[in-house]
């Protein structure tokens, strides 16, 4: 277990001034931030909807280009960035060879790409709080103290952060196998693309693309439910296509280390 916190600081050390790492934090921020500055120019086409309306309309802008489009591609970069560096300075064979048992070294690099993306994830979250309340104290015809959209917020994007955990695991793989840049992202944007293509053609079994998932939870977040507050929100996290991500992130995580350990890594 020592093996595995020891390489796990060695990646925030290697990482914490490469674009990967500081994207898991720009990313939320620049966006939230031109989504309020568009809020706060036009506020008077949006003040008089309900508060809670308000904090859909808000939340419903950054995730419609975070959570459909932005999401799938961010994670293919990260997965990537967090291998790079080794392919870089070609210090693979090294870092196998350290008297820390392979398993460590694996779980950490693949756990330590799990925390930027939940972290990036948190951010959006914190961030759209932070902003939307802000926004209210700005422009008080803006009434967005007036719900608290907290703990929505916060179980929408666990719900993403569960729904790309599919992703992350395939190309975390592929990024640990191939050292160059064009495969292990060549092959992610062609999955994605075939995501994209499913989810809007409405195939039956696009739950089935693990690309598809985010895109698939944000369809599948707030069913319709009858007998409930008009002003109380119930989001269904544990939908199907979050079952098959966390399934595909079990049994890839699993069989990477198994391929990686048999595999030659150069």
């Amino acid at each position: 277990m020592k093996g595995f916190f020891l390489s796990l600081q060695s990646e925030f050390y290697k990482s914490r001034k490469t674009l990967g790492f500081w994207s898991a934090i720009l990313l939320p921020l620049i966006l939230i931030l031109f989504v309020s500055i568009g809020f706060y120019l036009h506020a008077d086409k949006f003040a008089h909807n309900p508060p809670m309306v308000l904090w859909l309309f808000f939340a419903g802008l950054v995730l419609n280009i975070m959570g459909g489009l932005l999401l799938p591609i961010f994670v293919i970069f990260l997965a990537y960035s967090v291998n790079s560096i080794e392919h870089k300075a070609d210090t693979w064979k090294t870092l196998f060879s350290l008297p820390i048992a392979k398993w460590s070294v694996y779980s950490a690099k693949f756990v330590y790409a799990l925390l930027l993306l939940f972290m990036t994830l948190l951010l959006f979250a914190i961030f759209t709080i932070g902003f939307g309340d802000l926004l209210g104290l700005l422009q008080p015809k803006l009434k967005f103290g007036d719900y608290h959209a907290e703990w929505m917020l916060l179980q929408i994007y666990f719900k993403l952060f569960l729904a790309a955990l599919g992703i992350l695991s395939i190309q975390f793989l592929l990024s640990l196998l191939w050292s160059d840049f064009l495969k292990p992202m060549g092959i992610g944007f062609v999955l994605f693309i075939i995501g994209v293509i499913s989810v809007g053609s409405e195939w039956t079994y696009a739950y089935l693309i693990p690309y598809a998932h985010p895109m698939l939870a944000l369809k599948s977040m707030i069913p319709h439910r009858k007998g409930l507050p008009p002003d109380r929100i119930v989001i269904d996290i544990f939908t199907q296509d979050v079952f098959v991500s966390l399934a595909v992130f079990a049994v890839v995580f699993v069989a990477g280390f198994f391929i990686v350990q048999k595999k030659s890594v150069k």
